[in-house]
């Protein structure tokens, strides 16, 4: 099967300094221990992961780089598409709130290959600790004032934020309709209760009546247990159905992923899962929308 990777990183340890991957103290992480992505991950060992699909386009998404250098990350990135041919597109890093961000976007709306930006909002750990207009969050003046440069540049946004949080990105579409959003892993449903998932889908739903946004599926593993296609069956239709084949795209989030599942796990899953689809569907799902979305056609 072809297919357009629609959220996936690479990294050069050897090189390049990504504070979560070299300093010596971890981070909080949602998958628990994270000590096995403490290595490079290049081109070549993507595609030994991927196997039997055939990767025709990628979307890189900023891996946490050194903050005090953007462009240095998609410098790297670009040297590593002109000799391997991915990724096919960029989402870079960006601080909305400081005080370089028109610099930066500036930058960035120039560059042939980069995209979109991303910088993750400030969020609660909890759905019961959710509080409207904290400063970093997508209510913050300061934050929403680099937002709204975006559409100038032709940017788009990744947003990546559990989906107690997605009030707010409902709002964001919303006050900014010319700037196209793309939800990350789902709005994040790790909390597999059967009352969270009814939260997180109304949630979700709420965020899809927005024509401006976009949902990746991908970052659906829990810690310590194997990813399972009948375990994520609903959580995949009920985006499926929520945002439309053509605002849906499948992704792996390789290597960070693999700490739950092999990358064939997770393609076969969401092929097992969407078999009552059209090929056209699919054929969305799988590609096409990531390829219209992120314009790859465009150089």
């Amino acid at each position: 099967m072809q297919i357009v990777d629609a959220h996936q990183h690479f990294w050069d340890l050897a090189r390049n300094y990504h504070p979560w991957l070299c300093d010596a103290v971890p981070i909080p992480f949602r998958y628990g221990d994270y000590s096995a992505l403490r290595r490079s991950y290049l081109p070549a060992d993507y595609r030994a992961d991927a196997g039997r699909f055939e990767v025709v386009g990628s979307v890189y998404v900023e891996a946490e780089f050194d903050p005090g250098d953007p462009m240095g990350e998609v410098d790297w990135v670009t040297a590593v598409h002109d000799t391997s041919g991915l990724p096919s597109v960029i989402v870079a890093q960006a601080w909305l709130d400081r005080a370089d961000c028109g610099e930066v976007l500036g930058a960035y709306g120039a560059h042939p290959l980069v995209r979109g930006i991303r910088h993750k909002p400030r969020a609660a750990a909890t759905p019961d600790q959710a509080r409207r207009g904290a400063e970093g969050s997508m209510d913050d003046p300061a934050w929403r004032a680099g937002y709204a440069l975006l559409s100038g540049y032709g940017l788009s946004f990744d947003l990546q934020t559990p989906w107690w949080h997605l009030e707010a990105a409902t709002d964001l579409a919303r006050d900014f309709p010319q700037t196209q959003i793309i939800l990350n892993h789902t709005g994040l449903p790790s909390d597999r209760d059967r009352a969270a998932l009814d939260r997180w889908q109304e949630a979700l739903q709420r965020l899809a009546s927005c024509p401006n946004v976009a949902v990746k599926i991908s970052g659906l593993g829990l810690p310590g247990q194997p990813w399972r296609a009948e375990d994520n069956r609903d959580i995949v239709l009920a985006t499926i159905a929520a945002f439309s084949p053509e605002r849906v795209m499948f992704a792996s989030n390789f290597p960070v992923d693999s700490l739950v599942a092999r990358f064939e796990t997770i393609f076969e899953g969401f092929d097992t899962i969407t078999r009552g689809f059209s090929e056209t569907e699919r054929s969305a799902m799988f590609r096409d929308t990531a390829r219209r979305i992120y314009r790859m056609e465009e150089r």
